[in-house]
Formats: C-alpha cells, sequence, structure tokens
C-alpha cells in the first residue's frame, strides 16, 4: 500500500510576544486508504498536528521538519488534496452564501465545472451525506440548518473536491450521541466508497477505537505511541494509554474493539 503523507520530525511553534513550543519530533507515515485516530486531552497538540498538515497554521507559526506527499510527488493544492472538517462548522460554512452556492464553488474552482454542472454535483453531494430533501438544501443558508445538518454540510465541502485525505478534527464531539454515531457511520462510508486515507482528532479513545485502523496518541505535543487498535487497546505500552483506558473502562462498556477486531 503506498505512503500517502510521511511526517518527518515535524516541529511546531507559535510565536505571540514569546515561542512557544506546541509540537516536538512527530513523525508517522498515513498510508492510502487507511483511517488513522489522533487522539489524546486538550493541549496535547492534535489539532496544530491537523493545520500543519492542511498548511493552515497561523501566520508567524514556527514550522520544523517535513511534510511530505510521496504519493502526490508534490505539495497538496490548497482545498484541492485535503479535506477538512472542522469541530464547528461555522468555521468552514459561509453565513450569507447558500449551501448550493459554497458547494458548487469548491466544484467550479477545483474541478472545472460550469455552474449548472456544479450545483447538479452538489445537489448529489448532499444526498450522499443523507441531507433530506437536497434540493431544498441547496437554497437554504447555514442558520436554516440544525447543527447535524450543518456537519453534514461541511463534510460535502470537504468532499467535494475529491481529496485523498480527509482530516475530521473533533468533527462530532459537538453533536449528541445519536448524530454523532450517524456522523461517524457517514465519514466511515463515505472514505472507504471514495478511497480517502482518514484522519480522525478525538480526545475519545472508545470512538477512535471504532473507527480507525491505527491510533496515534499524542501528549504534551509529542507522539508518544502508535499502533494498531487492537494493540494500542489490548496492550497499550504508555502509562498514559493505560490511564485514557481506564478512565472509559470505568465509565463504559467492557470493551472498545468492534466484534470482527477481537474474533
Amino acid at each position: 500500500m503506498s505512503i500517502r503523507l510521511a511526517v518527518e520530525k515535524l516541529g511546531v511553534s507559535y510565536r505571540d510576544g514569546r515561542e512557544t513550543e506546541v509540537l516536538k519530533d512527530v513523525s508517522f507515515d498515513l498510508r492510502a486508504g487507511e483511517r488513522l485516530a489522533i487522539i489524546g486531552e486538550s493541549g496535547s497538540g492534535k489539532s496544530t498536528l491537523a493545520l500543519a498538515i492542511a498548511g493552515l497554521l497561523p501566520a508567524g507559526s514556527r514550522v520544523d521538519g517535513n511534510i511530505r506527499w510521496p504519493e502526490l510527488g508534490r505539495q497538496p493544492a490548497n482545498g484541492r488534496d485535503i479535506g477538512f472538517v472542522f469541530q464547528d462548522p461555522s468555521s468552514s460554512l459561509n453565513p450569507v452564501l447558500t449551501i448550493g452556492e459554497q458547494i458548487a464553488e469548491v466544484a467550479r474552482a477545483h474541478l472545472g465545472m460550469s455552474w449548472r454542472e456544479a450545483y447538479a454535483y452538489a445537489e448529489m453531494l448532499l444526498g450522499r451525506v443523507r441531507l433530506h430533501d437536497p434540493s431544498s438544501a441547496l437554497k437554504a443558508f447555514p442558520h436554516q440548518l440544525s447543527g447535524g445538518q450543518r456537519q453534514r454540510v461541511a463534510i460535502a465541502e470537504a468532499i467535494a473536491a475529491r481529496p485523498g485525505l480527509l482530516i475530521a478534527d473533533e468533527a462530532t464531539s459537538a453533536l449528541d450521541t445519536i448524530v454523532q454515531a450517524e456522523i461517524v457511520r457517514l465519514i466511515e462510508e463515505l472514505v472507504a466508497e471514495d478511497g480517502m486515507s482518514l484522519m480522525f482528532i478525538s480526545h475519545d479513545i472508545a470512538l477512535a477505537s471504532q473507527i480507525a485502523d491505527r491510533i496515534a496518541v499524542f501528549r504534551h505535543g509529542r507522539l508518544i505511541e502508535i499502533g494498531e487498535v487492537v494493540q494500542i487497546v489490548e496492550a497499550p505500552r504508555e502509562a498514559y494509554t493505560k490511564s485514557l483506558l481506564a478512565v472509559h473502562m470505568g465509565l463504559d462498556t467492557p470493551s472498545l474493539l468492534a466484534p470482527e477486531a477481537v474474533a
């Protein structure tokens, strides 16, 4: 399986009066079609990693190390090769444009479609993310939709340019439990259908274990452990990973693995 993304000794510092190191010496690969969960507590560097990979770090950030795209053989085109789903869909949706205008513009910019083609494509995408009545949703503004509906629209916009990598940064944490499960299933299906790699960022190790092939554990800006889901859940090496698992075991079901993972 080819390597889609290679992160090599990545370090990121923010400058705001003084320099604060947020990521330190991070290295890992992401294979084509692979689903990698990035977990850790708030402030562990998860979101900074996502922003660095997507080229969305704030101005003045210092970046050391390398982010390579072996499969592409070039740097990714902004908005074309990487789809990004934020925790708050307001971060990616324009409140003064209709849903149809926003998704169609992505298709026009990156796929060279006419407006007519782009609107038809946008309606198809809204059907894929299971929005009720996609034709009406095209004409709606973001504030006219529920939080779960807006997140579905954000996902449709993120995959509109047919990216090779989808990054979901805490994309379900603001949703209720039922909607969260629906969005996770939707992301899984879209990734499988389109052959995308997935980087799923979460503080929830139980959720991560259900969606990922591998789990990477971050703490204080460092990648402290990475491995297949079964290894991380059944035989973690690091005390911090064990503590995350212990919290889950105290609050939830005894097993984190899907039935097929332990068969």
